[in-house]
């Protein structure tokens, strides 16, 4: 019997590739999204293509109550859960001037209180047990927020402030539940299609993008890896460490190229709509519009997942070249 893992927001996008991934290793994988047609769908095609036990939990994880009734009823059917997986989240393309107060409190409730709610839910079944994992899906714009993502930018550093805060208490209290964190770069997921959008053009993600079974991969390597946090994508890597080195410079860029990067010239259909309040019906999948620019791979996770051997090869090179220096100068004297 395989170990049992709850993702959220796993009816599309990263949550959905995250979902497979896990089932590909073996895992009964329990769903939980808003849309319960797609999630049940989802639900369905895992246990079909892996024939692993699934469990599709129609669930707004911006309700406490309605999480925690989902850990319930996932131990109930799987039985104990041994990962949590916060992916769920949900934004709105605009300038602040145009956000509305209903629009920021849904899209932090989402995003933010989401995965607070999930991280609460989960260790009130693993705490009794001293066992388990949480990951939560982070973002390279919790650390450099971009102009039209207000809501989502702000979420995104909140969580990390009330991981941290969780991870010192898990470690003063003596207990093995791990805590983790996977920053994730941009990634050609379904969310620029159903996003609130209010600029009147279709968005995009800021490139580079990557498939989002890049980001599944990098979960599932934080979920059973002792890493405190993963950041994936050399794009995330530069956005965190420029922002700590030059942010006023990138404030500056980003007022200038944060929109076009973000916009593309094709019009937004009329009486498109979001899925802030609501979900979108559709068959959606992993995958978003722009499978011809997603890149397959991220190179510098193969160096975070081999980092002991990546570390090994560096330290011979620097010493062949300090050796081969030394060399040269005696040769020279």
């Amino acid at each position: 019997m395989g170990q049992v893992v709850v993702v959220t927001g796993a009816s599309a996008g990263v949550g959905r590739a995250c979902a497979e991934e896990f089932a590909r290793h073996g895992y009964r994988v329990a769903l939980l999204s808003r849309e319960p047609a797609r999630l049940q769908r989802a639900a369905d095609e895992i246990h079909g293509a892996h024939g692993v036990d699934t469990l599709a939990v129609p669930t707004d994880v911006a309700d406490a109550s309605q999480v925690l009734a989902a850990a319930a009823q996932v131990e109930s059917s799987l039985g104990p859960i041994d990962v949590w997986v916060n992916v769920a989240m949900a934004t709105v393309f605009a300038p602040v001037s145009m956000l509305t107060p209903e629009e920021i409190e849904r899209g932090t409730r989402v995003t933010y209180l989401g995965q607070v709610h999930g991280m609460v839910a989960a260790l009130s079944r693993m705490r009794p047990r001293n066992r388990g994992t949480i990951v939560n899906v982070g973002s390279a714009l919790g650390y450099r927020s971009v102009p039209l993502q207000s809501v989502y930018c702000g979420a995104k550093a909140a969580i990390r402030g009330f991981t941290d805060s969780l991870r010192s208490e898990l470690i003063h209290d003596g207990l093995q539940v791990r805590l983790t964190m996977v920053d994730l770069p941009a990634i050609n997921t379904p969310q620029f299609d159903w996003a609130l959008n209010k600029m009147g053009r279709r968005a995009r993600p800021v490139a580079p993008v990557f498939q989002p079974e890049v980001a599944a991969r990098a979960i599932f390597f934080a979920a059973t890896h002792r890493r405190r946090e993963v950041w994936v994508g050399f794009s995330t890597v530069k956005a965190i460490l420029a922002n700590r080195i030059a942010p006023a410079l990138l404030d500056r860029y980003l007022a200038r190229s944060g929109y076009s990067g973000q916009l593309t010239d094709q019009p937004l259909a009329d009486g498109t709509a979001g899925n802030l309040f609501a979900p979108v019906p559709g068959n959606f999948g992993a995958h978003g519009r722009f499978d011809d620019e997603a890149r397959q791979t991220s190179y510098q996770m193969l160096t975070d997942r081999h980092r002991a051997l990546f570390w090994a090869v560096a330290a011979i090179g620097a010493a062949s070249l300090i050796r081969s220096l030394v060399d040269r100068r005696n040769s020279q004297t």
